[in-house]
């Protein structure tokens, strides 16, 4: 199984910039999709971003195109969200993805999940 932890959230104003950060387990991170997902108080968890396992296939939401960047660093083990412009809409609690394949992480299924961390955009 593979185990992710999530780290770079806080509070932000609006126009503002956050980078995400998802350290995962296991020496076969390089063989996984990773994706990130969020949920806002009250709403169901919604796809945000993925990336294929070499790096060079990207997926986002309509709601965050042009906004936030997804990257992987199979070296580290890592994979991360650059959150650019960002919104008062954007506050959510963001969790990291895994799956084996990266259809099942942009339809909003990923077989692991992180535990999340706090977003917060103020106005």
């Amino acid at each position: 199984q593979v185990q992710l932890t999530e780290s770079g959230g806080g509070l932000v104003q609006a126009g503002g910039s956050l980078r995400l950060s998802c350290a995962a387990s296991g020496r076969s991170f390089s063989t996984y999709a990773m994706g990130w997902l969020r949920q806002a108080p009250g709403k169901e968890r919604e796809f945000v971003a993925a990336v294929g396992w070499s790096g060079g296939s990207t997926t986002y939401a309509d709601s965050v195109k042009g906004r936030f960047t997804i990257s992987r660093d199979n070296a580290k083990n890592t994979v991360y969200l650059q959150m650019n412009s960002l919104k008062p809409e954007d506050t959510a609690v963001y969790y990291c993805a895994s799956d084996r394949n990266y259809g099942t992480i942009v339809g909003g299924f990923p077989d692991y999940w992180g535990q999340g961390t706090q977003v917060t955009v103020s106005s």
